[in-house]
């Protein structure tokens, strides 16, 4: 299974509480921990961590989902927590060695192996070459974060979300590179809700 933009969620398999518009797989990943989505769509526990990777497309559909157990939720919240502090390292400018070692030495392993199989109706679809481990999955994380900050095009696109209740990185691949929130249906409406309020809130009442 390639990193970067291969390792994209399969269409209609997204649940309502999780986004990934992020831009990469694994700033997608790092949004799951932030406000104000941390609440509904936290990977805490088993069933979560394992829809997640299904949605985010890092696991083919119908993949069997058993082998999933507690140490992988720890670890894909390790893996989390030091992607989140080294892109707000790189987009402030400043060195954080301890999480770049943590996501190199993950990288540095292998990405799931993955073939094509027919399904019931003849057509090709993808499935795993063996049963899905979380080493492989990690790797497979950590190299989408390693190809993102070493492109320097890519990585001078990394933004913070601008909203006020909200932490979310994404990358800004819009014209210009002018894109101030990670979603202008949710961030960027609630900005321009709270600007209205504002607005109205000061401004002088008509004369009776």
């Amino acid at each position: 299974m390639a990193a970067g933009r291969a390792v994209g969620r399969a269409a209609g398999t997204v649940p309502h509480e999780w986004r990934f518009d992020s831009g990469r797989i694994c700033l997608d990943l790092v949004a799951t921990g932030e406000p104000p989505f941390r609440e509904c769509g936290r990977l805490d526990s088993v069933v979560p961590l394992g829809r997640w990777l299904i949605a985010a497309g890092l696991l083919p559909e119908q993949t069997p989902l058993a082998a999933i157990d507690a140490d992988w939720v720890r670890s894909f919240a390790e893996l989390r927590s030091q992607l989140g502090q080294l892109v707000r390292a790189e987009i402030e400018g400043r060195p954080s060695e301890a999480a770049l070692e943590c996501v190199n030495a993950l990288a540095s392993g292998a990405p799931p192996g993955i073939r094509a199989v027919r399904d019931e109706r003849g057509s090709l679809v993808r499935e795993l070459s063996a049963a899905p481990r979380c080493g492989a999955l990690l790797a497979a994380v950590a190299r989408d974060a390693v190809e993102l900050l070493t492109d320097p095009a890519a990585r001078s696109r990394l933004r913070q979300c601008e909203g006020g209740s909200c932490r979310r990185v994404y990358l800004d691949t819009s014209r210009g590179g002018r894109r101030r929130w990670c979603s202008s249906e949710v961030c960027g409406n609630r900005e321009r809700v709270a600007r209205h309020r504002r607005r109205a809130a000061v401004r002088p009442a008509s004369p009776a």
